[in-house]
Parts: C-alpha cells; sequence; structure tokens
C-alpha cells in the first residue's frame, strides 16, 4: 500500500491496477524498429495492467549524429549504404544508448508528471548468455539499477515464458518467446534478410549456454573447451568446425571480458554468470589471438579430423 502510494481510504482493486501504478514500461523505437515488436510491447503492457508510453527517439539519435558532424566533418553510414563495419557499429550504438538516459531520464520524471512522489528503479534486460559473449552495447539498455535476468539462461528465460504465457494466463507472452530476437538497430533494405541475434553473434544461445558452462563451471581454457565439445557433438560437427566454434567464442569473450566489470547487479539462477563485481573474479584483460591455446586446438582437430 505504501509502495503504491495508496490512501488510507484506497484499496487494491486486482492485479492490473496494482501494476499501474508500480510498473512503468516504454517502447522507444526508432526508424529500424519494427511494428511487430511495438505491437508487442504494447499488447504486453496492456495484459499486465503497466503504465505504458510509446515514442520514438529518432529525433535524438539524429542530433548526436548531427553534433559529431560538426566536430569532426565526417557523417556515418550504416553498411548497407556504404559505411564500414565501426560506422555500422557506432549507429547502432547510439540508438542502444540513448535508450538508457531516456530510461533514466523517465525513471525520475515520470511519477511526478502523474503527480506521484519518489522515484523510480530502471530494469536492465540482458541475459546472462549475452552478457557471457559481450554481445551488448556498453552502457545501453543492460545498464540499470538491476537487472532481473541478468543472470538467467536465454534457454529458461524462454521456458519460462511459454510457461507464465499458459499458467498465468499473460498470452502475450508466447509471441514474445516465438519471435525471433532481433535488437532492429540497421534498416533493412527491400530483399535483405532482418537482422538476426544469433547471426549477429556467429554462435546459437544453445552454444553459449554450453560454453559458459564449460568456461565457469568447469573451469575450461580454450583447448579443454575443444576438447569437452568434441565429445558433446561429435555426431553433429566434424572436429574442424567445433574447433572453429571454440575459438570463435574464446575471441568474443576476450574482446568483451571488460564489459563484465560494469554489469547491472541481477538475481544469479546461473552458475555461469560472468559478472566480475559479485560472481566471476577472473581477469578482464586477455590477449584475444590466444596464440598457444588456438594453435594446439588446430593441431587437435586435424589429429582428430585422421583419426
Amino acid at each position: 500500500m505504501r509502495i503504491g502510494q495508496y490512501s488510507d481510504r484506497e484499496q487494491v482493486k486486482d492485479a492490473q491496477e496494482l501494476a499501474g501504478r508500480l510498473l512503468y514500461t516504454v517502447y522507444m523505437g526508432t526508424e529500424n524498429s519494427s511494428v511487430s515488436t511495438r505491437t508487442r510491447a504494447k499488447a504486453l503492457a496492456q495484459q499486465i495492467g503497466a503504465y505504458h508510453l510509446d515514442t520514438n527517439i529518432d529525433s535524438l539519435v539524429s542530433c548526436v549524429i548531427a553534433l559529431f558532424r560538426t566536430i569532426t566533418g565526417k557523417t556515418p553510414r550504416f553498411k548497407v549504404d556504404g559505411g564500414s563495419l565501426a560506422e555500422n557499429l557506432a549507429l547502432q550504438n547510439i540508438q542502444a544508448r540513448l535508450r538508457m538516459v531516456m530510461a533514466f531520464l523517465l525513471a525520475q520524471l515520470t511519477p511526478w508528471v502523474r503527480g506521484r512522489k519518489g522515484f523510480l528503479l530502471v530494469l536492465g534486460s540482458a541475459n546472462v548468455d549475452e552478457a557471457l559473449r559481450g554481445y551488448l552495447t556498453k552502457y545501453d539498455c543492460s545498464a540499470a539499477d538491476i537487472n532481473p535476468i541478468g543472470g538467467i539462461s536465454k534457454a529458461d528465460i524462454r521456458s519460462f515464458l511459454k510457461w507464465a504465457a499458459v499458467n498465468l494466463e499473460y498470452s502475450h507472452l508466447a509471441e514474445v518467446e516465438s519471435a525471433p530476437p532481433t535488437a532492429e538497430l540497421e534498416p533493412l533494405r527491400e530483399g535483405q534478410k532482418p537482422q538476426n541475434d544469433e547471426d549477429d553473434m556467429g554462435m546459437t544461445y544453445e552454444e553459449l549456454g554450453v560454453y559458459g558452462r564449460l568456461r565457469k563451471i568447469v573451469r575450461c581454457g580454450p583447448v579443454a573447451m575443444y576438447r569437452h565439445c568434441c565429445q558433446m557433438w561429435r555426431d553433429r560437427y566434424p572436429p574442424t568446425v567445433i574447433a572453429d566454434k571454440v575459438k570463435s567464442f574464446f575471441k568474443c569473450y576476450a574482446i568483451n571480458r571488460h564489459k563484465a566489470t560494469v554489469l547491472t547487479p541481477s538475481y544469479h539462477a546461473e552458475s555461469y554468470s560472468p559478472d566480475d563485481n559479485r560472481f566471476d573474479h577472473r581477469q578482464f584483460l586477455y590477449n584475444n589471438s590466444w596464440p598457444w591455446q588456438f594453435k594446439r586446438i588446430d593441431a587437435l582437430a586435424s589429429s582428430d579430423k585422421l583419426a
């Protein structure tokens, strides 16, 4: 009653009414966002009863790009428009980081807008697999006050969404679960395939779960992980493919490990969280070429191929 700011004469009518006082959601779209994700966000918020806002942040993105152009005399372009990989990534990161800035601003001032007291906590949305791989922008929507799913694997999140859609009767969660995972940060051109997270990462969420458990729980380095994966996937992939997968993971892991130092606090539901502050105290600077380890993996893959 106190947190919901009810008066002495007021009573909680139902769960939706309470959610409208406690849970605030906002869809911050850009020209790269799809109608389907916007529609799902609104429908789910309505079903839960959350106080929902819907806006576009294209004007903010344009202002930042214009300021960059004023400073440097250069205008970055997306890859589909002839830009470099550096330009393409920077333009995606701008969108993600501006959402974080707006989320904290809205958390501070939306209660005031509604005539209520206090401030809100910002909730993060990156899962443990994305944090392990480093598939998130530093200081984007993964940066928050607390991340309810930060220590949960993608597979477990999807299982929970399926369960909740039926058992908690939030049917729109099933639509969220079945939607292809995509950041929607790049423009689509006619005939092009939509952005897909697993394609961008170069590995599946299922594989990330395997790598995470082997890295943190079994304490595997590159060579040991290759050996374990060969045992698990010998009927699925040839040794050279497994070698490439393991090396790709460790390269990404080394390059992005620094992001673990600023991960938002989360409930640890998995044993392989890469959270550097409270859970995983290994170093965060690595040689991402792993020269000895990768050379050894290649030698093992060659001999295994001939076996």
